[in-house]
């Protein structure tokens, strides 16, 4: 039997309550490896706002910057054009840089249309293979493997409560060159030298992957729901060894909680943001978020998702104003990361 909850006749199914009965009472939680996937850099949140709010975003009306969460919520662009800015200081000193842009042409009437960049740099890494020597390895010289992801998005408004969208994305990640076949003599100088039957493949390659969401109004209040599917494509290899890429399926609720109290929406704003989260590789997650406005123009945020190997709570702040219908914005987000430094990102996002 199925439970369901109702919000003005709208079915929404309880899964994202189910995932909170399910979580330990004790606090203490069992990990489980439930698969191998590569091209982990897809999962990286950029968005600063969105980090903030433990990425709980998929039922969030946001910008441009929606494509890397729920493209159908870029449906309400609110405005002619968007665009956004982000960076990521990742754990290991790995920089991720993000930029979207969406013009929303003919009022809508025809949809809107955006198109995403992600960039990896992974710094500098020193390259060695096994060698017959006293160090047990041969120094290959200084690598720098990086990725991209560059996507076009679309995402309709069949109605004023539904809407629609889709991210076709070409991934691309560059991991340096392999050794095969290496066998080794030793030259008069007593050092290692490789054999011509060495064999030297590049790792590199391109992969299309696909996104999907849909996005529904449910009528009751700001009370939205949206479903989303990420990175949707087939498996891949580096020579031989296959791998799929972070397939995960999200479900998420959100609504601003001052909608039960008789006060201006440009006065104070309390959003709360809850997700479902089921990865191809890691137990289901529980992401919730809570972002509180003032006068339209500060924001602070707070997130917690459950459950995390390093990282549970994330905090935000953000600075938006409005010059004359043009929106500016600057957010801030850190999550401390374990034993790892935590981690920062910094947004700018700019809409007409």
């Amino acid at each position: 039997m199925k439970t369901i909850f109702r919000f003005a006749g709208t079915p929404v199914v309880a899964l994202l309550v189910g995932l909170l009965l399910s979580q330990p009472a004790n606090g203490q939680t069992e990990y489980k490896k439930l698969a191998q996937t590569g091209m982990k850099f897809l999962n990286v949140s950029g968005g600063a706002r969105q980090a903030a709010l433990a990425d709980a975003f998929t039922a969030v009306e946001g910008a441009s910057s929606s494509m890397f969460y729920n493209t159908a919520a870029m449906a309400y662009l609110n405005g002619y054009a968007d665009a956004w800015l982000s960076t990521t200081q990742w754990i290991a000193d790995i920089k991720h840089y993000y930029a979207t842009a969406a013009v929303s042409p003919w009022n809508g009437d025809y949809g809107v249309l955006g198109v995403s960049v992600q960039y990896v740099s992974y710094g500098e890494v020193q390259r060695t293979i096994f060698a017959r020597n006293d160090k047990g390895y041969l120094d290959l010289g200084v690598i720098h493997p990086s990725a991209y992801v560059v996507g076009i998005s679309y995402a309709k408004s069949l109605t004023e409560r539904f809407a629609v969208g889709g991210t076709v994305k070409l991934v691309h990640q560059y991991l340096g060159q392999g050794a095969l076949n290496v066998t080794y003599v030793k030259d008069a100088g007593d050092k290692d030298v490789r054999t011509a039957g060495t064999t030297l493949l590049r790792a590199e390659m391109d992969v299309p992957a696909f996104d999907f969401g849909i996005l529904y109004r449910t009528g009751f209040k700001s009370l939205a729901f949206g479903m989303t599917v990420r990175n949707f494509a087939r498996e891949v290899a580096y020579v031989r060894d296959k791998f799929q890429l972070p397939l995960t399926f999200r479900i998420g609720v959100a609504m601003n909680m001052f909608d039960f109290l008789e006060m201006d929406r440009n006065s104070q704003r309390l959003l709360l943001a809850v997700d479902a989260e089921h990865p191809r590789d890691y137990p289901e997650q529980l992401k919730v978020g809570l972002e509180y406005v003032f006068a339209n123009t500060i924001a602070l945020r707070l997130g917690y998702v459950s459950p995390a190997d390093e990282y549970g709570v994330s905090y935000g702040l953000g600075l938006q104003q409005e010059f004359a219908g043009t929106r500016v914005a600057l957010d801030y987000a850190y999550t401390p990361f374990g034993i790892f430094d935590g981690v920062q990102r910094l947004s700018f996002h700019f809409g007409l």
